[in-house]
């Protein structure tokens, strides 16, 4: 009898260990096939003309320079905004907040903003940044819609970041006569530096990658921005327009490869950074 439960028992783990393999393997194997696919039909159209280049003939020709710029810009004007934000607000609901009926108000508010779907938010910002604020379609407005839409990403990555340093390390700073303030500023934070950080880098692959949120924010201009308060297009925003339009599946591909590449390095280097600091923590 115990004899059948155990090779019951040995079956039912086989098959449960299985079917997670499987899992796995679809997963990944379908995420290999797509951006193998891109980087195949893209990569042998990226070269440094291609990159340092501007467009021609509405994107027929030419490059994808001022779309690089563009994009870095709006990235940088969001987390310039974001960043401060999502990680004081952290700290606020971490370490000086009492749990309570505002606290969890702030959380399902938080929670709620990272389920919008992002051309809500392009909508807002068109309304409110472009139009109400006279910002118009430039750098400032969608970088701004930009901080928005990543700002609840953040504030939960620090949140969590901070709520993983133990307790003691608090205690004992506290317990030496540091304040409050100086306890987060050179304790809590730099312990929590890593998952922090980790989530900015996330949030920063997100940002560029959108597109909905900053199509009526930031405009389509095909020419390289001078200062925030110019239009331009970014790299999702100008693959957009090549293929919605049909202009060149080539250029299509070959942008698409430059934007995957971009955000897996940006992956990679949060990986490498967290890892870096990590070991740095302990000595290493």
């Amino acid at each position: 009898m115990r004899g059948g439960l155990r090779v019951g028992l040995r079956i039912e783990e086989i098959l449960v260990r299985g079917f997670l393999h499987l899992s796995v393997l679809v997963i990944f194997g379908g995420l290999g096939v797509i951006l193998g696919y891109i980087l195949y039909q893209g990569l042998g159209h990226v070269n440094l003309e291609f990159l340092l280049s501007s467009p021609k003939d509405m994107g027929r020709e030419g490059g994808i320079f001022p779309a690089i710029i563009g994009t870095g810009a709006l990235v940088g004007v969001a987390l310039a905004v974001a960043v401060p934000m999502g990680v004081f607000a952290a700290v606020f609901l971490t370490e000086y907040a009492r749990p309570g009926r505002f606290v969890r108000l702030i959380h399902y508010g938080v929670d709620t903003l990272a389920g919008v779907p992002s051309i809500v938010f392009g909508l807002f910002g068109f309304a409110f940044f472009v139009i109400f604020l006279g910002f118009g379609w430039s750098i400032l407005s969608g970088g701004l819609t930009l901080a928005c839409m990543i700002l609840p990403y953040t504030i939960k990555a620090t949140e969590e970041a901070i709520k993983a340093v133990p307790r003691d390390y608090r205690e004992a700073s506290l317990s030496l006569g540091a304040t409050r303030w100086q306890t987060v500023v050179r304790v809590v934070l730099p312990v929590a530096a890593p998952g922090i950080l980790t989530g900015v880098l996330l949030a920063l692959g997100k940002a560029a990658g959108e597109t909905a949120a900053i199509l009526y924010t930031a405009g389509t201009s095909l020419h390289a921005p001078t200062s925030i308060m110019d239009p331009t297009r970014s790299l999702p925003i100008h693959l957009f327009i090549l293929v919605s339009e049909g202009i060149s599946f080539e250029k299509a591909y070959a942008t698409a490869s430059v934007l995957v590449i971009l955000v897996l390095m940006v992956n990679l280097l949060a990986v490498y950074l967290m890892r870096i600091m990590v070991a740095k923590q302990r000595g290493k």
